[in-house]
């Protein structure tokens, strides 16, 4: 399996933090990777993910354990496409600075160690990509949106201009 951990500081209340992420469809929202993720009852869920070389893969997972503000873990169902396990624990961070988000990610990557190295290959390795979540959700929490500049290499997104050559600077004459 491959164990991936990290962590985020947000500037936000950990009841905010959390009650954002306990709600699973929102996560596709800052988690590129994910297509979609339906949350089938109150502990179960349905998630559908892009995979390199344009593959979907999908599974279902139940919560396993859970408390509210400070713990949110998981793990695949029996008969999923990929087997996986993590948690996210919610804290509140030193110096009243908001909370600090922690990710804990297990999972078997399709195709075994061959499908690991093609992911990463593709730019798809799992602690790069957590990383790039996390950042993207303290944007989400933080400002309400993720940030793509022009040079993004999501492209433009909406209410992005596309991308455009280095331009000189304009020239002021002065009299």
């Amino acid at each position: 399996m491959i164990h991936v951990t990290k962590s985020v500081t947000l500037m936000k209340p950990r009841a905010e933090v959390y009650q954002f992420w306990r709600k699973l469809e929102r996560l596709p929202s800052f988690m590129i990777h994910l297509a979609s993720v339906t949350e089938t009852s109150t502990t179960r869920s349905h998630w559908i993910a892009n995979a390199p070389g344009g593959a979907l893969v999908e599974w279902d997972a139940e919560i396993s354990g859970e408390k509210e503000n400070e713990l949110l873990a998981w793990r695949s169902l029996a008969g999923s496409e990929i087997q996986n396990q993590g948690s996210v624990r919610f804290k509140d961070a030193p110096a009243d600075r908001g909370t600090e988000v922690q990710v804990e990610l297990s999972y078997d990557a399709p195709g075994g160690k061959a499908g690991a190295a093609l992911a990463k290959w593709f730019g798809e390795e799992p602690s790069q990509q957590l990383t790039d979540d996390l950042r993207r959700f303290k944007q989400v929490m933080e400002t309400g949106e993720v940030v793509l500049s022009d040079g993004s290499l999501l492209g433009a997104g909406e209410g992005a201009t596309a991308e455009r050559p280095a331009q000189a600077p304009e020239t002021v004459e002065q009299s």
